[in-house]
């Protein structure tokens, strides 16, 4: 059950935004993040912003362009192109159509490279499209030092690269997207072949999810000769959803065991700001008027637990105000882990009075108009 934690409220402008100092850990790769998927707080780190090249975990941002396409269910031409792409393949024939959302599964669980083409392919109108596509994405995503030039993560550019941050940020987001969970938590998919005697098999090569560790809900491998081992994954244990990155990691599967338990014994999520009405006593004008939107958790250790505080930082009212509306936003909610801000969150402004608060006069108005 997630808990809530006593505040320490401090005096009285949007986004949510966090931070969060990662302790001391090993790992075996060059490059390793674990964040918290709710907040974003980085409970662990190794060189997080190192630029390297990212292999097929690439098909994270192929896989999620891909269902938010709104195209799961068109049929896909497979072209020439798509089925002599070299690596890890599908084995699709040319000329066949298969369901996107067929090639999205086994983009995912099988790493086929001829289904990253042809999803692109289909989706972008033609490689170099759907690539436009993937930077837009990492833009909007806020991934400031990634470049795709592919939509599989082979090593055909030396552009394509990204960091275990960025990585870990796109994954966070995709994570909001219920098939995409649903995809990358599946174990084994059957992709019916119409012009073969069976059905394809496809069974998932992160063995975190099918094997080695009983809290994984899902994630994406990755190998190239150049980029090594690459490997994504997320896991769930109570109220705690975690996200894990490792890039060149020889011991990768050990490694986001290790990050994972870490992160679980250490750090327990808290409730530190509650939805709802934000009591202000000493201010009229704001007085049972001002609200936060949703609950915000955060994840903390036992010691972090006594150190964090609360600021509300509120627009001086104008006297205008008073016959008019004031703006819908009026402050914020600023978090503090000891001196350190670590999040904060529009301060809302209630222009309709409760219903139970209303006058008949009120309630009349509301009737004739």
């Amino acid at each position: 059950m997630k808990k809530k934690i006593p505040m320490i409220f401090l005096a009285f402008l949007l986004f949510v935004t966090s931070t969060g100092s990662a302790a001391e850990a090993d790992t075996s790769a060059a490059s390793a993040i674990l964040i918290e998927q709710q907040s974003g707080r980085v409970l662990y780190a190794k060189d997080p912003h190192a630029v390297m090249r990212i292999a097929s975990i690439t098909k994270i941002m192929t896989a999620i362009i891909a269902i938010e396409s709104d195209k799961l269910d068109e049929k896909v031409k497979v072209s020439k192109k798509a089925v002599f792409t070299e690596g890890s393949s599908l084995f699709l024939k040319k000329g066949e159509e298969i369901p996107l959302e067929d090639l999205v599964y086994g983009l995912m669980l099988r790493s086929g490279n001829d289904a990253a083409i042809a999803i692109a392919e289909h989706v972008g109108g033609s490689a170099e499209g759907f690539v436009y596509l993937m930077n837009e994405k990492a833009k909007e995503i806020g991934m400031k030092n990634t470049y795709f030039a592919n939509p599989h993560g082979l090593d055909d550019s030396d552009r394509h690269r990204s960091t275990a941050y960025d990585m870990a940020l796109l994954t966070r987001y995709a994570m909001k997207n219920p098939t995409y969970r649903k995809v990358a938590g599946t174990k084994k998919y059957r992709s019916p072949d119409p012009s073969g005697k069976w059905d394809r098999i496809w069974h998932n090569k992160n063995r975190l999810l099918t094997e080695k560790y009983e809290y994984c809900t899902g994630g994406k491998t990755g190998y190239t000769k150049k980029a090594k081992r690459t490997l994504v994954t997320t896991a769930t244990k109570g109220d705690m959803d975690l996200i894990a990155v490792t890039l060149n990691a020889p011991d990768d599967w050990n490694d986001h065991i290790s990050m994972y338990e870490f992160g679980f014994d250490r750090y327990d999520p808290k409730i530190i700001l509650e939805k709802g009405e934000i009591d202000i006593k000493d201010d009229s004008f704001y007085k049972g008027k001002i609200f936060l939107k949703r609950d915000v958790l955060y994840p903390l250790t036992k010691k972090e637990e006594k150190e964090i505080s609360i600021r509300y930082q509120l627009l001086k009212p104008k006297k205008k105000w008073r016959q008019s509306r004031a703006p819908q936003v009026v402050g914020q909610a600023e978090v503090y882990l000891k001196k350190e801000k670590v999040l904060t969150l529009p301060i809302y402004y209630q222009h309709q009075p409760n219903e139970k608060n209303k006058t008949f006069w009120m309630k009349w108005k509301e009737w004739l108009f």
